[in-house]
């Protein structure tokens, strides 16, 4: 019997949380499904779930005070935002700069105990700083991204406004009952759409 997935499938396929991009990673591709005729690469929809799920499970051992979220990307920005007021975890906006996770003399120095980053292209720094103090790091990867130093994947779309909103959504949730904060889905009330950047990309 197939495990039931922290939300409908139709919910993920709205969110195109699998629509990857048409390039490939080493470190990625066992998380890809097949490649459309576009040259799209799709991520597997199951191994995003239980990455989410076993996400949860990694960050609610953590005193949440300790966990620190990168956002760098337009879109990430707002998600994680809402992910760290919910959850009581340490929000990095922006660019991350050298030594905020290893240099005390730094007015903005954090040692955090483990670091979920949004995209480890664009917090490629976090990354870095994350592994000079051992801590482990959680990243959202798309098909293109670098996997060096991090410990858990999430594979998933982190370029979609929805997408991103999605997957810090269910992370907040399932921390949450991790934790023991709430007991069932019908308790957190928070929607996807107070995830969501209310901002749009606009192309020239």
């Amino acid at each position: 019997m197939a495990e039931e997935m922290l939300v409908d499938q139709n919910e993920y396929m709205y969110s195109h949380i699998q629509a990857g991009t048409m390039v490939r990673t080493p470190g990625m591709s066992r998380f890809i499904s097949k490649r459309r005729g576009d040259g799209l690469y799709m991520l597997n929809l199951e191994a995003t779930d239980r990455r989410i799920k076993a996400a949860a499970k990694l960050l609610a051992g953590y005193e949440p005070k300790s966990i620190v979220v990168t956002a760098s990307r337009i879109y990430a920005i707002a998600p994680a935002k809402k992910f760290a007021e919910i959850t009581g975890t340490h929000l990095l906006e922006g660019r991350v700069m050298p030594g905020v996770f290893t240099n005390p003399n730094r007015g903005d120095f954090f040692e955090p105990e483990i670091v979920l980053v949004s995209d480890t292209r664009n917090e490629r720094q976090a990354v870095k700083e994350a592994s000079k103090i051992n801590a482990p790091i959680v990243a959202l990867c798309d098909t293109d991204n670098w996997i060096k130093f991090t410990d858990l994947i999430i594979p998933c779309n982190n370029k979609s406004r929805r997408s991103i909103a999605l997957v810090y959504w269910l992370l907040a949730r399932e921390l949450l009952k991790e934790k023991g904060e709430i007991k069932s889905n019908d308790e957190f009330k928070h929607s996807i759409s107070d995830f969501e950047a209310k901002v749009e990309i606009k192309v020239k």
